[in-house]
């Protein structure tokens, strides 16, 4: 049923049939049906609400008739990316443990049919999921001053609210195993309730076109979930949905280490960041 679901929702992108009002409702009701069917019994919070933002995609199919059959297409490659995402964490069952860290972050994987090995995150931050997000999302293009891994992240056009493309570069890893690698990207940027979602995928873009001595690699489905903590709201349970092609000839071994390692030392990396916020802010206060 998933795959049938998508490929009605990618049909709605296309400019035969995007004016197709009754196709798009058709898709946004199949989607708001796999959720429920993802859900089962007892759902969590987070997939309740990502259910009800499925339910309020009908009533913007009239405000997105403003958007040109590109911007069209970037919104439905977001919405795309975010219900994939959400499918495959909402599969409990088949993860493999990747590594724990001492403080309890906790890197797994999982193969799946047509994307391959997908790596998933979970962390507690002691920050609330507004912080996190304002860092995440508002303060997007900062992320090269606190993250070693990233060179440099840019927003190279923003569709909506929701939605932005971005050009992200992310740094050779040590002695150059695995060299410079580039990202065009499509992001979805959601908040529901007192969850908020980062997912992602890739795309193309005029203006960035692939670059000379760096590799163009793929992502996504990828996505950044942040839920306040059921014991203590004030702190977030953060996941993240890894799935990355990084091209070029590399053992499997090593990019897997690669992966789950990034995914710890970004856990760590946003921990120092946010630390060092609440450093300058009681400095400002004073």
């Amino acid at each position: 049923m998933l795959p049938a679901t998508f490929k009605l929702c990618a049909g709605i992108s296309y400019r035969h049939t995007r004016n197709m009002t009754g196709l798009r409702k058709n898709a946004v009701v199949a989607i708001h049906h796999e959720l429920n069917r993802l859900a089962g019994p007892g759902p969590s919070s987070w997939i309740r609400q990502v259910r009800r933002r499925s339910s309020l995609l009908s009533s913007r199919i009239e405000e997105e008739e403003g958007y040109n059959e590109e911007e069209m297409s970037y919104l439905k490659q977001g919405e795309d990316a975010l219900q994939k995402a959400i499918s495959i964490l909402g599969e409990q069952d088949g993860w493999t443990i990747e590594t724990i860290a001492a403080n309890g972050d906790k890197v797994m994987s999982k193969v799946l049919p047509d994307i391959g090995k997908v790596f998933k995150l979970e962390v507690m931050l002691e920050q609330h999921p507004d912080t996190l997000y304002k860092e995440l999302v508002g303060n997007m293009e900062q992320m090269g001053e606190w993250n070693p891994n990233v060179k440099q992240v840019k927003i190279l056009q923003k569709i909506g609210q929701d939605t932005m493309v971005t050009h992200e570069v992310a740094a050779e890893t040590p002695g150059n195993v695995v060299g410079p690698r580039d990202f065009v990207s499509v992001r979805c940027a959601k908040r529901r309730g007192s969850t908020c979602f980062l997912a992602g995928m890739s795309t193309q873009h005029t203006n960035m076109p692939e670059q000379r001595g760096v590799v163009r690699a793929e992502n996504g489905p990828t996505c950044i979930v942040m839920k306040p903590c059921p014991e203590d709201p004030n702190k977030t349970k953060f996941t993240w949905l890894l799935s990355i092609d990084l091209k070029g000839w590399i053992p499997k071994t090593i990019i897997n280490k690669v992966l789950s390692q990034t995914q710890v030392d970004f856990a760590n990396h946003l921990r120092q960041r946010m630390a060092a916020n609440v450093s300058v802010e009681v400095a400002h206060a004073c």
